[in-house]
């Protein structure tokens, strides 16, 4: 039996993940490498280990001890704990990578984690390989169709997205009247959307969209139920995400959730 690793974030993604990859056959290593794991993921491994991000060295013996050789990076890490005090030193192997970047922008992390995860002989996988389903095509999803108004906010956020994803800055923009509400940095999509909505007084468009050179290895952008109710508390009314590159996190929840408050999604 192939043994895989997952190296699992924030979020339900992980979970699903784990369960495509154990249909398939293969033995499932979980390292939760976040404070808050998703309640059935300890259920999902054959063996299941929490380790902080700032220990990468003991990231990568303990996926070396279980005999992982493929792995993937799955669910949301955010960047804050860079700049925060008080949490957990890095060791000297995370030391090492962080020595060595030029920058910090999320491209840049990443890549240094992909090389010393290559670098120790594991191969890093599509996040997409296992949950292609989850990859909506092109249309609307919801019961209700975007107005003309709601359209050319969608078109206008998108075409913003993409521009904020090409400077590796995020992936997220909020738009009202095709003008900028908010744009996504380090604090990450939920709070993007509720600082927008504060800001456009409800009403807004939310645009999520892969970087124009996105590595699917990483970083693919994602959108489920907690996204949709940071939409509902700041009154947005739509939102625009890009076709066979944004995964839909418990689509049928989320579509739910939008039919609930009047709110559409558009797939581009």
């Amino acid at each position: 039996m192939e043994t895989i690793g997952i190296l699992a974030g924030i979020g339900h993604l992980p979970v699903d993940v784990a369960r495509a990859a154990r249909s398939l056959g293969y033995r499932i290593v979980i390292i939760c490498v976040v404070a808050t794991p998703d309640e059935d993921l300890e259920g999902c491994a054959d063996a299941y280990y929490e380790i902080n991000p700032g220990k990468a060295g003991k990231i990568i013996s303990t996926l070396k001890q279980n005999g992982v050789r493929e792995v993937t990076m799955i669910g949301k890490v955010t960047k804050e704990g860079l700049y925060r005090k008080g949490v957990v030193l890095p060791d000297l192997t995370a030391i090492r990578v962080l020595a060595s970047l030029p920058d910090r922008k999320d491209d840049t992390i990443m890549n240094a984690i992909v090389k010393l995860l290559e670098d120790a002989g594991m191969k890093v996988m599509d996040q997409t390989k296992l949950i292609q389903p989850l990859l909506p095509p092109p249309g609307v999803l919801t019961k209700r169709k975007p107005t003309e108004a709601e359209r050319k906010d969608m078109e206008f956020g998108f075409r913003m997205a993409k521009e904020l994803g090409r400077l590796d800055v995020g992936q997220t923009v909020v738009v009202k009247n095709q003008a900028v509400m908010a744009l996504e940095a380090i604090e990450g999509t939920d709070a993007c959307i509720l600082r927008g909505g504060f800001l456009g007084k409800g009403g807004v468009i939310v645009a999520k969209t892969a970087k124009p050179q996105q590595d699917k290895r990483f970083d693919v952008p994602g959108f489920g139920p907690d996204t949709m109710q940071s939409m509902i508390h700041a009154g947005a009314t739509g939102i625009v995400i890009e076709a066979g590159s944004t995964l839909i996190i418990d689509r049928e929840k989320t579509i739910a959730m939008a039919d609930e408050h009047n709110i559409t999604i558009l797939v581009k």
